[in-house]
C-alpha cells in the first residue's frame, strides 16, 4: 500500500501528537465544570486561565482581550455581528472584501438582508489583491467596521492590513479593523497592534477542530451572539470546554516554533511545483507571485474537470482540492476567482493544493507524477 500524499492542509491539519496525549489525559483528569467552587473546577479553571495568558504572551496582547471560541467561523460572526450591533448608533455602514471566508462573506450579507446595514465589497485585482484606492473611496462618515482576510484561503493572496489601518488612521479612526488571520498563524508573522479583532483557528495548525480565539482588543465592545452566564467575559455563555480552551496554548507554542525555518521549507516546496507546472501547456497557476503566502498553490487545467483529477488522484491516495472546503458542495466558480476576473474556463478547473513543513520532496515528485500521468490518459471536456 502506498502511503498517503496529503496536500490539502489548508482545509484541515492532522493533530499534532502531543497535542492529542496532553488531550486525553486532560478530560479524564480535569472534567469538573471551570465556573464551580470546589477546589476541581478551580483547577480546571486556573489551567484554562494559564493557557489564555499564554496564548496572550506569544500575540502580545492582554490574556483579556483573547476570547475562546469554537473555531474561526463562530469568532468571525462574533467579531462582525458583535461589532455590528454595538455601534450601529454610530452608523449602518460595513466594508468587506469580495473573496472573504464563507463565514465572514454570509455574516455581511446577513447584516445586510436581515438587518439593514449597508455592505460595500470591494474588488480584487487579477492577483487577488485589494484595490485600496476603491477602499478610500468606499470610507464614510458612518463606516463602523472593515473586515479583510489576511491571506485568501483559496489562492493565498496577502492583503496589507498596515496600509488598510493607516488609511482608518487618516479617514475614520473609529472605524474598527477586523482581520480574519486563520492563514496566516503560524505560517507569516501576525501584527495584532494594527487591528482591533483577529479570528484563529486550532485545526488549521495541528490542533483539535471545533476550537477557536478571537482577540478582541479592550477598547472594541461587542454585543454578545450567545447570551448565558458568565463565561468568556459575559461575551459567550455556555460551559467552558475546558480541555480543548486549554489545549490552544501548546497548540500555539508548537505552530510558532521554528516559524521561519518551516516557511523556508515551504516556499522552496511551492517554487519547485510552480516550475513544473509551468511546464504543462494546459496548466495556468491562479496564486500570484508577489504578496502571497507560499503554503496555498491554486492552479488551472484548463478543460479538465478539477473533480475528475481530483477523483484520480485520490485513487493513488493523493489529496488536494477544488476551490474552498467551505464551499466544496456547491457547482458554481468560486467566488475567489470569479472576483479576480479570471477567465470562466480557467476559474471552472481550479485546483488548490497546499502545504505544510511536513511535506516532502518525494511526496511532491510522486503528486507530480501522477497528476502528468492523469492529464494524458483523462479526456478534456468537450
Amino acid at each position: 500500500r502506498e502511503p498517503m500524499i496529503y496536500l490539502d492542509y489548508v482545509s484541515t491539519t492532522p493533530l499534532n501528537k502531543e497535542v492529542n496525549q496532553m488531550y486525553q489525559s486532560l478530560l479524564n483528569d480535569y472534567f469538573a465544570n471551570a465556573d464551580s467552587l470546589y477546589s476541581l473546577g478551580l483547577q480546571t479553571s486556573s489551567l484554562m486561565e494559564k493557557s489564555r495568558s499564554l496564548i496572550a504572551q506569544m500575540l502580545n496582547v492582554k490574556p483579556t482581550e483573547i476570547i475562546f471560541t469554537s473555531g474561526a467561523s463562530e469568532s468571525n460572526n462574533t467579531a462582525i455581528k458583535g461589532c455590528a450591533f454595538q455601534y450601529q448608533n454610530r452608523g449602518k455602514h460595513i466594508i468587506t472584501t469580495a473573496i472573504e471566508h464563507s463565514s465572514v462573506y454570509n455574516t455581511c450579507l446577513q447584516l445586510r438582508d436581515v438587518f439593514g446595514f449597508d455592505v460595500d465589497f470591494i474588488s480584487v485585482d487579477q492577483n487577488g489583491h485589494i484595490d485600496l484606492d476603491e477602499l478610500k473611496n468606499k470610507i464614510r462618515d458612518d463606516t463602523i467596521l472593515i473586515s479583510i482576510m489576511y491571506v485568501n484561503n483559496e489562492i493565498g493572496s496577502i492583503q496589507p492590513i498596515d496600509k488598510i489601518r493607516e488609511l482608518i488612521l487618516n479617514m475614520n479612526p473609529k472605524i474598527k479593523l477586523h482581520v480574519d488571520m486563520v492563514q496566516a498563524l503560524g505560517k507569516i508573522p501576525v501584527d495584532l497592534s494594527l487591528v482591533d479583532m483577529a479570528s484563529f483557528s486550532a485545526h488549521k495548525i495541528y490542533g483539535l477542530k471545533g476550537s477557536g480565539v478571537l482577540y478582541k482588543k479592550e477598547s472594541t465592545t461587542l454585543v454578545p451572539l450567545i447570551c448565558g452566564g458568565q463565561q468568556e467575559n459575559n461575551l459567550r455563555g455556555g460551559t467552558s470546554n475546558t480541555a480543548t480552551h486549554i489545549m490552544f496554548a501548546k497548540t500555539l507554542r508548537l505552530a510558532l516554533e521554528n516559524q521561519e525555518q518551516k516557511f523556508q521549507h515551504v516556499h522552496a516546496l511551492n517554487q519547485y511545483v510552480r516550475n513544473e507546472l509551468m511546464r504543462e501547456k494546459d496548466i495556468v497557476i491562479n496564486s500570484p507571485i508577489e504578496n502571497c503566502s507560499p503554503y496555498i498553490l491554486s492552479f488551472s487545467a484548463i478543460g479538465y474537470k478539477p473533480e475528475v483529477i481530483l477523483h484520480a488522484l485520490e485513487a493513488k491516495e493523493c489529496y488536494v482540492s477544488t476551490k474552498s472546503t467551505c464551499s466544496s458542495h456547491k457547482n458554481d466558480v468560486s467566488r475567489t476567482l470569479a472576483a479576480m476576473g479570471v477567465d470562466d474556463a480557467i476559474a471552472k478547473s481550479a485546483i488548490r493544493i497546499s502545504f505544510s513543513h511536513l511535506t516532502t520532496q518525494e511526496e511532491i515528485d510522486e503528486f507530480l507524477y501522477h497528476l502528468q500521468t492523469i492529464l494524458k490518459t483523462i479526456k478534456k471536456q468537450r
